[in-house]
């Protein structure tokens, strides 16, 4: 495949110059030597998430928040009143993120659309000299996050993710705890969230809205007709935009897992569950247990969004299990067993803000965030697997080394996808 060309598909626009040189400080940290400079960013996908970082990013005095961009103006009036009550300036609106792209002070471009688009968006940013703040899951698919790890070092870019629990306080004391020892051996990691999601129903084809710009908004994944029951969050239960509730929220709980446990890519992914519980368009399991086996422990992936009632009385959690006690997080927070008898609790802490600070500070100073674009994709390539296991109906054996399935061509052809003439992302970056 030829390499993505961001210019061949750009249409022509201009750019509105922004006089302003950048210069990244926490917001949390007083100005003293020197007036802080602006961060300009560009917000893609306005919806829900991308509302929210809007808010957070906004927070920090030195942000600006430039353009805020999506294929549905439907949604846009709610971003730019979200802005105002903050007391910021009006953004521009663009429909189509790429023509920011080419301005010269637009420095971070902020990817919170559906998932097919995280990756093609992030290497588009990076050959046009951006830095990324990409939401998770950073791919649609295991090919997908390589190629943007290779992108973000290629073009040496900042490129972070939302995995916020790597920058709580709370959820960094657990790793000390767990590497301290006191736990005894860990060598299995069980994750989970139950939760009660509603049934979407069955819908057919029809005319998009006239303010939605559907084709775009499929971009990568190819127009597969317009469903009134697809945007703007049901897309995740769709395998040509989505990757279910183990990309949606498993991310979270199995990249704690494996930080926990310090492991990186699995040997052996099964999984089983099925769709049990809704009758509607879903594709994904409303029910899923994947095990993934690495060399000296295991992890364990649990949902079910149809029955709020969880694991260890919660509702969404990670257990670890040692020889000598077990530490078992909460919401917010964690509490250490051993056996039946609760021995320590530790208080959550904030992560939203901690984390968009960190990825701020790795602005100035170059550095790779909390959340790097390789950690995060070396987790989501367990949701990845987990789906594919589902998928196929077989046990996959996973080489990390080459990130390669072995020994089943029809789980390896879901390690990549096709993509539409113009949104293609090729061998190289």
């Amino acid at each position: 495949m030829s390499d993505v060309n961001r210019r061949s598909f750009l249409q022509a626009t201009s750019a509105a110059a922004i006089a302003t040189s950048v210069h990244v400080a926490s917001a949390q940290e007083e100005t003293k030597d020197e007036e802080k400079k602006p961060i300009r960013m560009a917000v893609m996908g306005v919806n829900g998430r991308g509302r929210q970082l809007i808010s957070g990013f906004s927070k920090f005095p030195e942000v600006q928040i430039t353009h805020v961009c999506d294929p549905d103006a439907r949604v846009i009036p709610r971003a730019i009143q979200t802005l105002s009550k903050l007391g910021k300036p009006t953004p521009k609106v663009e429909k189509d993120f790429r023509t920011v792209l080419d301005d010269p002070n637009v420095d971070v471009l902020v990817c919170a659309a559906p998932d097919h688009w995280h990756a093609l968006a992030t290497i588009l940013a990076c050959q046009a000299g951006k830095d990324v703040y990409v939401e998770k899951p950073v791919s649609h698919n295991i090919v997908e996050g390589r190629r943007m790890i290779e992108a973000a070092r290629k073009y040496k870019r900042v490129v972070g993710s939302g995995t916020q629990r790597r920058s709580g306080a709370d959820f960094q004391a657990a790793i000390k705890q767990l590497r301290s020892g006191r736990l005894g051996d860990v060598n299995f990691a069980r994750c989970w969230i139950n939760s009660t999601r509603p049934n979407i129903g069955y819908a057919k084809p029809k005319k998009a809205p006239s303010d939605l710009d559907f084709d775009l908004w499929c971009g990568p994944a190819g127009n597969d007709g317009y469903l009134d029951n697809l945007i703007h969050y049901h897309w995740h239960w769709r395998w040509n935009y989505g990757t279910g509730e183990s990309g949606n929220n498993g991310i979270h709980a199995l990249d704690i897992a494996r930080w926990g446990l310090d492991v990186d890519y699995p040997n052996t992914v099964c999984c089983g569950g099925d769709k049990y519980f809704f009758d509607d368009d879903q594709e994904t399991p409303d029910t899923q247990l994947a095990t993934f086996d690495f060399d000296n422990a295991a992890i364990q992936w649990e949902h079910r969004t149809w029955s709020r009632r969880g694991i260890e009385g919660n509702s969404f959690g990670i257990a670890f299990y040692g020889s000598e006690a077990s530490l078992i997080t909460q919401k917010s927070g964690w509490s250490i067993f051993r056996g039946d008898k609760l021995i320590e609790t530790h208080k959550g802490a904030e992560r939203e803000l901690a984390h968009l600070g960190n990825y701020l500070e790795c602005l100035r100073t170059r550095e790779k965030p909390n959340a790097d674009i390789e950690i995060c994709h070396k987790s989501t390539v367990l949701c990845h697997l987990a789906n594919i296991a589902w998928r196929t109906r077989s046990t996959i054996q996973f080489d990390g080394e080459d990130e390669a399935i072995i020994g089943n061509d029809e789980a390896a052809a879901l390690l990549s996808r096709t993509y539409r003439k113009g949104f293609e992302i090729g061998d190289t970056v």
